[in-house]
């Protein structure tokens, strides 16, 4: 079976009981996708985290905290919270190891912003940095399944051609984005205020990472198709 690694948030995370329903829906989403999820602690030295690393068939950079913005050189500003320098460290050297060794990859909300950092991009520690940002911080107001607005894809993208559209609705948990992307990604969907919603790596075999929730939203094709297309990249006779 293929085996998906799936990247967890510290043990003393402050929103830990809300991240744990986000992994715990993330694992569901493999499952059901015909996937074996191994998680994969952020504790881990380097030597332990990259034996996990070569035996997982491909990996999903899952959401959680604001990444420290001294990894793209910036100081912190008030609105950062849930920084942990121990999951910067495992994610970054995931990140690093899937892109040079060309293992499948799937980025979700914070691991959206983590590959653009991995790669030498930057980020908004807050999304009312940029001009006319709409809400997207839609937690705990609602419900992680709300759809709170529209994002635009690129009609020749690979995130497109999984969608089987060019518009989808989203949900949306997040209070940091992209602000400046890293050469290797190509931006393949927006907010309407333009906040960047999805990223690819075109010189990857399969990397691709979302703004947004899908594991929130199981009942969705769009949900279905992401996770599915992940497995089936990651299936070892298409590596081998």
């Amino acid at each position: 079976m293929t085996t998906i690694g799936i990247t967890l948030h510290p043990n003393t995370s402050p929103d830990r009981e809300e991240l744990d329903q986000l992994v715990s829906q993330i694992a569901a989403g493999v499952v059901a996708a015909g996937g074996d999820p191994f998680l994969i602690a952020a504790e881990l030295e380097e030597a332990p985290l990259y034996a996990q690393f070569s035996n997982i068939d491909g990996l999903i950079l899952s959401g959680g905290g604001d990444v420290d913005p001294a990894r793209y050189g910036e100081r912190p500003t008030p609105h950062l919270g849930g920084v942990d320098e121990q999951r910067d460290r495992m994610e970054l050297l995931l990140a690093g190891w899937a892109l040079a060794e060309r293992k499948p990859l799937l980025g979700i909300c914070r691991g959206l912003q983590l590959l653009n950092v991995a790669c030498g991009g930057a980020l908004y520690q807050d999304v009312s940095q940029h001009d006319g940002a709409i809400q997207h911080a839609c937690s705990p107001n609602h419900p992680h399944d709300y759809l709170a607005h529209e994002i635009s894809v690129e009609p020749d993208s690979l995130l497109a051609a999984l969608l089987g559209k060019t518009t989808v609705q989203v949900n949306s948990l997040h209070h940091q984005a992209c602000r400046t992307m890293a050469p290797a990604l190509r931006v393949v969907a927006r907010a309407a205020d333009g906040i960047v919603e999805a990223a690819e790596i075109p010189e990857h075999p399969f990397a691709l990472a979302v703004q947004w929730h899908p594991e929130a939203l199981p009942q969705t094709e769009e949900s279905r198709a992401l996770f599915g297309a992940l497995v089936a990249a990651s299936a070892p006779e298409r590596q081998g």
